[in-house]
Parts: C-alpha cells; sequence; structure tokens
C-alpha cells in the first residue's frame, strides 16, 4: 500500500513529505496506524549522514505508539484495536545467542526501525514519520498506559529503554547511588527511573537552570559540573553513572566520581569519540567504564509495564510534521524539555 510520510532524500535536504509503500500483513505480521512517534537526536545525525551509511529516502522514527489495524493469520499476540508501540528494533536473526537470551539489541544481524536493509520497497527500512507500519509479532509491544498518554508514552520506545536498560543491568534500588549526567531527552528519563527504583539519585548539568527542572523531576541532588567544589562533594561515592551525552567530553572527572568497583555506562552516542580516559583512573580503584545499547523485546516491555504502574512518560513538545525541521534546529540548541514528539495525524492534514 501507498501511504504518506515525512522525510529526507538526501543529506543536504530538509525533510518533507513523501509518498512511500509498505508491505501487507503476512501471516506473523501486524499492521499499526501510527498516532504519535518520537523524535530522537539518533533521528538527525542518520538524516545528515552524520553517521556513515545513510540510505535514502530516509524516513526517520523508532518512538512508534498507535493501534493495530489489521493481523496475519497466525498472530496470537495481538487483536485489531489494541494499543502498541514499535522501537527500534523490527527483526533480527531469531537464532543466535543473543536472540535466544532476550537481547536482540544485540544480535549481528539486528534490523532497525529504519535505514537498515530490508526486502521491502526501496530495499531498507523506513521508520515512524508515517501513517502506518507493518512489523512482525515478536517485535510489537504492548501499551498499558491510559490512552490519553499516548504522545508522551511514545518516547519510552528508546529513551526511556536505553536508560531503563543499564539501571536493570546494574542492580540499581535502594541504598545505590546514581549520577545521571545530561538532563536531555536520555538524561530526564533516566532520573525519572531511577528514582523509581529507589536510588538516591544525582544530576549532573552544565546549566544552572536546570537545577530546579532536575529536583522536579526526581533527583535528590543536582552537580553543576563546570562547578569543582559541587563534583568534589561526590568524590569515590557513586555505584553507578548513566552518560547521557551525546558529545564528545573528558570522562576522566566522572570515573573519579566512582567508588570502588563502580561502573560509567556510556548511552549517549556522539558523532565523534570521547578523549580516551586515562588507564589508572581505572585500574587503581577497580572501575569499570561500560557502554549499553536500548534494550531487548522482553526487557522493553518490562520497561513499559514499570512505567506504567509508577505513572511514568517523558516530558514532550507535540510539534505538527511540518514542524520537523525546525524541531531539529532546536534539538541541536537543546531547546526542548525534553522530546519532541510527532502528531502523525498531521501528516495527512
Amino acid at each position: 500500500m501507498t501511504i504518506k510520510a515525512f522525510g529526507a532524500v538526501a543529506a543536504d535536504q530538509p525533510l518533507g513529505p513523501l509518498n512511500i509503500s509498505r508491505r501487507a500483513p503476512s501471516a506473523h505480521d501486524i499492521q499499526i496506524a501510527i498516532d504519535f512517534c518520537g523524535v530522537c537526536h539518533s533521528d538527525l545525525h542518520t538524516v545528515r549522514s552524520e553517521w556513515a551509511g545513510t540510505l535514502y529516502p530516509c524516513v526517520p522514527g523508532h518512538e512508534i505508539v498507535g493501534r493495530v489495524t489489521a493481523v496475519g493469520e497466525h498472530v496470537t499476540k495481538f487483536k485489531i484495536g489494541d494499543l502498541v508501540g514499535v522501537g527500534c528494533i523490527v527483526d533480527s536473526c531469531k537464532q543466535c545467542a543473543d536472540c535466544d537470551d532476550n537481547l536482540e539489541n544485540y544480535c549481528d544481524h539486528m534490523i532497525g526501525t529504519y535505514n537498515a536493509p530490508t526486502t521491502d520497497a526501496p530495499g531498507h527500512t523506513l521508520g515512524g514519520y508515517a501513517e502506518q507500519i507493518v512489523v512482525h509479532e515478536r517485535y510489537v509491544l504492548r501499551i498499558r498506559h491510559p490512552q490519553t498518554q499516548l504522545a508522551a508514552v511514545a518516547p519510552l520506545l528508546c529513551a526511556g529503554i536505553t536508560t531503563y536498560s543499564p539501571l536493570r543491568h546494574w542492580n540499581v534500588g535502594p541504598g545505590k547511588k546514581v549520577g545521571i549526567v545530561g538532563i536531555g531527552g536520555l538524561g530526564h528519563m533516566g532520573i525519572k527511573l531511577a528514582h523509581a527504583m529507589g536510588a538516591y539519585v544525582v544530576a549532573f548539568t552544565t546549566s544552572e537552570s536546570k537545577r530546579d527542572a532536575a529536583k522536579a523531576l526526581g533527583a535528590d541532588d543536582v552537580v553543576i559540573s563546570k562547578n569543582a567544589d559541587e563534583v568534589a562533594k561526590h568524590a569515590q561515592s557513586f555505584d553507578l553513572i548513566v552518560n547521557t551525552v551525546a558529545a564528545p567530553h573528558d570522562l576522566d572527572a566522572l570515573l573519579s566520581l566512582l567508588k570502588r568497583d563502580g561502573t560509567m555506562t556510556l548511552v549517549g552516542a556522539p558523532a565523534t569519540n570521547h578523549p580516551s580516559p586515562d588507564v589508572f583512573n581505572l585500574i587503581m580503584k577497580r572501575r569499570t567504564l561500560a557502554g549499553s545499547m536500548i534494550g531487548g523485546i522482553l526487557e522493553t516491555q518490562e520497561m513499559l509495564d514499570f512505567c506504567a504502574k509508577n505513572n511514568i512518560v517523558s516530558d514532550i513538545e507535540l510539534i505538527r510534521a511540518d514542524e520537523i525541521n525546525t524541531a531539529y534546529e532546536r534539538m541541536l540548541k537543546g531547546d526542548v524539555k525534553y522530546r519532541f514528539v510527532i502528531d502523525n495525524a498531521t501528516l495527512t492534514r
């Protein structure tokens, strides 16, 4: 079928209206009418070919919520009318050790929701800045939030799981001290989730103006990272630091805040690498510098259920599809609290 979408035809061109094709649902597929799609910083990186390998036309979007409109004959998990979500993954090999462990996000053959090879036209996946999407039922998530929260649920499909996964992996809970570096689309979710898990949460920001906002999100303390005295107060005290900053920066000052056996995990993806840390900063306290990428489908469902139970959604600004280019420029300036979400009904207006 041919549907309306918004995307780019070249790296130096703005996003605009496109007509794209979607396959008809096969036996295990679900067809979803997309109500809302979140705007991720990686959408911008991909559209502008800041990461190698962008395929055009490029239709971004991997924070998708909507309603089931058709199901294949062998679909058992969902029915027409269900509220569902699709995150960053729409396929994987289904037979490697990662897939067997429900960690499809680490599968070497994971297929992303956009800009990944596929047999569908035009030969690569097209994402959620569109009217509809068709996805194998294994990669579809159930939404249990109230219908009125759907737009604010959309960013959970990337920003939510990207921060939830390391918090769960490193066993965050009562008695743990957690640092969240950066208070943006990822960081604001990290603060909310770590707080809900019962940790003592310290937010790090370069902006004094974000101090009160971080407290309102659930931070127990806020450190202005340019203030050496504020930083020094937390030396060797953190169990875990989740670093969400998507720009190259010095990691050593943050590593020094970890206690013995503490971990800093990187979840922000900069266009170029961070400066290498001092190896002795790791060796002398058996510290770990790690990475984490989104989460598997099972863990993503767990995150969505946790958020529904604890009434957690993203703080968003709802935009029309034709406002996306302006939203990208504002996102580069940090001028959003904290995530843009497209109202997909505006694709046809």
